[in-house]
């Protein structure tokens, strides 16, 4: 960062800085700017960091209002694009708004990143720049999923970080996505569930069962409560408030909730249109089809958490408009704000500990060792 960026941003220390990559979007800078200038006046404790080609960026920023001052910029001209292979951003992307991004947070210069580019790509890049946790093997991606529990929502991991996963990752995903839960939903003791292809404890593949068993053993001490296995149907429901799952499978889930609320808007406004009466009926439910748009919008629960990382990532949506960023921003922010990544790092840490102590897994009434309530 330039001496003058530097400056600009100790200019805003009263506020939470936020690393945005301007360029990665397919909808391009112009939908991330809106989407900030949309969090800046709704919140005046974030500023922002924007990397990309500076002249560029300032030409938007000079058509928001207000957003002028609360703006540092880190010039960038390269992009790095969704065709992009990520072995070949790790070796040529230091140029790039998507390196210069993650560097801001490297170098303390803010406390949360944010990205509407390519997703393997990213990963590959937070991983070499920000560094796993100790006693990460695999970092995954956390989503907030709609559902009928009472803070609205469940937390899912992995949603694409990798698609592979064995009985230590999934324990490592249980401790991620419980530490996700306290800070994001604000849930004391969340319910963990290990997504299967059904309840019973047979069933399922040999790293899921192992992953049973693992999940179960560290409950008690890592301030959790583990429901079991839990089917497709669970993830909206109120069974429990964390699913854990491989890469391949909750990127698949994600991919096909998402259709599947695109689906249901289509469906019923094709279903409004089709009489007069019909057309009647919309308009006196507009209140209520307002109040479900909004609900099943996947716009307004954008942005993946890259968990296990030191310092904490936020990918948005690749066609994020601005609603979309406007909403990847505001999560950033409340994490940043409630010191996630300093807990988070602090959980990782505690279950460490507890693996220490109990090399094969802890045992019913295992008690002794560390607890880490807080994270």
């Amino acid at each position: 960062m330039s001496a003058t960026a530097e400056h600009n941003t100790t200019a805003q220390s009263g506020r939470i800085i936020i690393s945005v990559d301007a360029m990665g979007g397919d909808a391009g800078p112009a939908a991330v700017v809106a989407g900030i200038a949309r969090s800046a006046q709704k919140n005046p404790d974030i500023g922002f960091i924007l990397h990309g080609p500076e002249d560029m960026l300032r030409a938007q920023v000079a058509r928001k209002r207000g957003l002028e001052d609360r703006v540092t910029y880190c010039d960038a001209p390269d992009v790095v694009t969704m065709q992009d292979k990520p072995s070949h951003v790790m070796r040529h992307g230091k140029g790039t708004s998507m390196w210069s991004a993650l560097e801001s947070v490297r170098e303390g210069h803010a406390t949360v990143a944010v990205s509407c580019g390519n997703t393997g790509a990213l990963m590959a890049l937070s991983t070499i720049r920000l560094r796993r946790l100790p006693g990460i093997i695999r970092p995954a991606i956390a989503i907030l999923w709609p559902s009928r529990n009472p803070q609205g929502f469940n937390v899912m991991l992995d949603v694409g970080a990798d698609v592979r996963a064995d009985a230590q990752d999934l324990l490592q995903y249980a401790l991620m996505g419980a530490s996700y839960a306290r800070n994001g939903l604000d849930l004391p003791r969340p319910r963990i569930g290990l997504l299967n292809v059904g309840t019973e404890e047979h069933k399922g593949r040999p790293e899921l069962r192992e992953g049973f068993e693992l999940i179960g053993g560290f409950a008690d001490r890592a301030s959790f409560d583990f429901v079991g296995f839990v089917e497709g149907g669970d993830i909206p429901g109120d069974v429990c408030d964390v699913i854990v799952t491989d890469g391949f499978t909750g990127n698949v889930a994600l991919k096909t909730g998402e259709g599947t609320a695109s689906l249901i808007g289509d469906l019923l406004r094709e279903a409004f249109r089709y009489t007069p009466l019909s057309r009647l009926a919309s308009l006196l439910a507009l209140t209520s089809l307002r109040r479900l748009r909004k609900r099943i919008d996947p716009r307004r629960v954008n942005g993946g958490v890259f968990l296990g990382l030191n310092g904490t990532v936020v990918k948005s949506h690749g066609s994020a408009d601005a609603t979309g960023v406007s909403a990847a921003v505001k999560l950033a922010f409340q994490l940043a704000q409630s010191g996630f990544s300093e807990k988070l790092a602090a959980r990782v840490a505690s279950a460490a500990a507890l693996a220490q102590d109990t090399p094969n897994g802890p045992k019913d009434g295992d008690t002794d060792g560390p607890k880490q309530t807080d994270a």
